[in-house]
């Protein structure tokens, strides 16, 4: 590994949310780390064509354990548990009486978990938001799309999802400082380092910082790193 160029800055921002502009969205106040306990924060920002939020659903996917959810203002929480005890689905539904005569609320639900031991992995929780008027008419919106995963076909982009699930971006325990790993997982969006000063391997580099960027550009002999191939070695300090 080579030393890093001159100074390197500190990069403001957060991995800790998840799919942009999803309407349910999960995210917690530390981030997402392989193999830990989570809090995880689930919002959802709107209810359905001017009627209020009345039920959501959480689906736990597999390998995510040890769920314990969080009473909310909204509704008391409700789980689904497999043949093994497992926790396979959360669901808050508020009292018929307490739904409000229009959508004008945003809503809060939590949750902790361990997560899977799958770092540079998403993790998808699909959910499903009633909504209810104050009629008693219901409406289910399915935030279950899985799409926007890396894709070798056409320019390798990603495209999001119509109805994009919460998700979390799994990533490596970490110290300050210097920390090593060899990534097993395509990793073609390097934002999910979009809070280390500098991510590092062989002669290329990366960081979510402008100003840290553009030395790197500068530096004789390095290259810019845009994505990460499944084996390679890289060095990321935090």
């Amino acid at each position: 590994m080579k030393l890093p160029l001159g100074p390197v800055c500190v990069v403001a921002g957060s991995l800790f949310s998840t799919v942009a502009f999803a309407h349910v969205t999960v995210a917690g106040p530390t981030p997402p780390h392989a193999g830990a306990s989570f809090d995880a924060d689930f919002t959802v920002g709107h209810g359905c064509d001017g009627a209020d939020t009345y039920r959501v659903k959480v689906r736990i996917p597999e390998g995510v354990t040890g769920v314990r959810p969080v009473d909310s203002t909204f509704g008391k929480a409700e789980v689904e548990k497999d043949g093994a005890g497992n926790v396979t689905a959360v669901t808050w539904t508020k009292a018929a009486g307490d739904v409000k005569a229009a959508d004008s609320h945003y809503y809060h639900f939590g949750l902790r978990a361990k997560l899977p031991s799958r770092p540079f992995t998403p993790v998808f929780f699909p959910t499903e938001q009633t909504c209810r008027t104050p009629a008693g008419v219901e409406t289910t919106v399915g935030w279950t799309g899985t799409a926007g995963e890396h894709s070798h076909d056409g320019d390798a982009g990603t495209a999001p999802a119509e109805n994009p699930a919460p998700s979390l971006y799994l990533l490596p325990a970490r110290l300050p400082g210097w920390n090593q790993y060899t990534v097993e997982e395509h990793v073609h969006d390097l934002t999910v380092f979009k809070d280390a000063l500098i991510v590092w391997s062989g002669a290329q580099a990366y960081s979510f910082n402008p100003a840290t960027q553009a030395l790197i550009e500068k530096e004789p002999g390095m290259q810019p790193l845009k994505e990460i191939h499944p084996g390679t070695v890289i060095w990321v300090k935090y």
